[in-house]
């Protein structure tokens, strides 16, 4: 299996309407021996970002269009850093900050890797903040950072100290 994030734009969705969606593409993606293993929306219910564990793209992409939210903007192979698929299924709903960052060209996967396991520690010096996890893309284009965190200025020194850039900060609510 394999996980795929996919990002969508949402356009006037409730709540209620947003979590049936979800449920609907959960169920398409049980049907084909997959799993939505987590959904998380903006806080202004503008952005959604879904991760999918399928044995290809085109399963991935047919569950997410069953719940006929919205059309995927972005889908993208994606290996989760920081945490198990146990760890992530247990602790989904803890995160309510999302980092993106838009990876440097040139960088590697090896190089990601190693720089990611240094410069981790360092979030001990912010222990307000908990780092849950990152997706990041296979091609490397960009990867999401997942934090627990009072607040958005706290989430920004975590990435001050660890020396990782912030090209967008959203405030997410985990809905699935």
């Amino acid at each position: 299996m394999v996980l795929y994030l996919i990002e969508g734009e949402l356009q006037q969705f409730q709540p209620e309407q947003i979590q049936q969606s979800l449920e609907q593409i959960a169920a398409q993606a049980t049907q084909h021996q997959s799993e939505l293993l987590e959904a998380q929306v903006g806080e202004d219910l503008q952005r959604l970002f879904v991760i999918i564990d399928a044995p290809n793209q085109a399963i991935a992409q047919q569950s997410f269009a069953a719940g006929k939210l919205s059309t995927a903007a972005l889908l993208k192979e994606v290996r989760l850093v920081g945490q198990d698929l146990a760890a992530v299924r247990s602790r989904k709903g803890k995160a309510n900050y999302l980092v993106e960052w838009n990876l440097p060209a040139g960088l590697t996967m090896e190089a990601y890797l190693h720089r990611k396991a240094e410069k981790s520690p360092l979030y001990a010096q912010v222990p307000a903040v908990q780092f849950e996890r990152t997706y990041v893309c296979e091609d490397l284009s960009k990867c999401l950072c997942f934090y627990d965190s009072p607040d958005e200025t706290t989430v920004k020194q975590a990435r001050q100290v660890v020396g990782a850039p912030i090209d967008t900060l959203t405030p997410i609510r985990n809905v699935l």
